[in-house]
């Protein structure tokens, strides 16, 4: 899985660990990636930690060779790598942070997902992480709004090229989640009214156990549903 070194990443790789699934987790950060490495390790799970820049087709490349030496094949692609950009209008929104959000939310879901697929078989599942922001927008989030409404339309394209092959795509849409992407989004945002990341992390499990063709698409809510 991508992006599980932190937050909802992180939440759900604990999440499978405990269902006694042997690990692929990856991040830009090497050093958070070693700790995560250690944590996951203590539940007696084989774990592959490999470091991995999901915007660098050669970075992902790299990934999947080291996957296919040490695996074969995955049952389980969690596309979680994310970020996102200061509250800014369209007009004053600088153009290379419009690229790195389109670039990591969007282009490295497909680089990532495109390397897996040799590595998949009928009963796989595919898991991409996505936000209310795929079906909302959010005034000063053009590029993640942009990115994320991209990431559905790729998630449910992927799901029907796959449907005969029988391997199952599933888009997670979660509200308002306490983690580390709102010192970005919106620094004094009301942390304590948030879904807790290990909510979305349970909810993405249910959603890998149920049988063949059952959930195509899970939205998760805080209480009240205002953020």
């Amino acid at each position: 899985m991508t992006g599980a070194t932190q937050g909802i990443g992180l939440a759900i790789a604990r999440a499978l660990a405990n269902e006694g699934c042997t690990l692929i987790v990856c991040g830009r950060n090497e050093k958070q990636l070693r700790r995560v490495e250690q944590q996951l390790a203590r539940h007696d799970v084989d774990v592959l930690a490999h470091v991995c820049d999901v915007r660098d087709e050669q970075n992902v490349a790299d990934l999947f060779q080291a996957v296919r030496r040490k695996f074969r094949r995955i049952d389980i692609l969690v596309n979680n790598a994310g970020i996102a950009h200061p509250d800014s209008s369209i007009a004053k929104l600088p153009s290379d942070v419009w690229a790195d959000v389109i670039a990591t939310n969007l282009t490295g879901m497909f680089l990532v997902t495109k390397a897996a697929l040799p590595l998949m078989k009928r009963g796989g599942v595919i898991v991409n992480n996505l936000s209310i922001a795929a079906k909302q927008v959010f005034p000063g989030s053009s590029a993640y709004n942009a990115s994320k409404h991209g990431a559905l339309g790729f998630t449910n394209t992927l799901r029907e090229e796959l449907r005969a092959k029988g391997i199952r795509v599933i888009a997670m849409l979660p509200g308002a989640t306490d983690t580390a992407i709102w010192n970005t989004l919106w620094p004094d945002a009301p942390r304590k009214k948030m879904l807790p990341p290990r909510a979305i992390a349970q909810a993405l499990v249910s959603a890998v156990r149920q049988k063949e063709g059952t959930i195509e698409e899970v939205t998760i809510r805080p209480s009240g549903g205002t953020l």
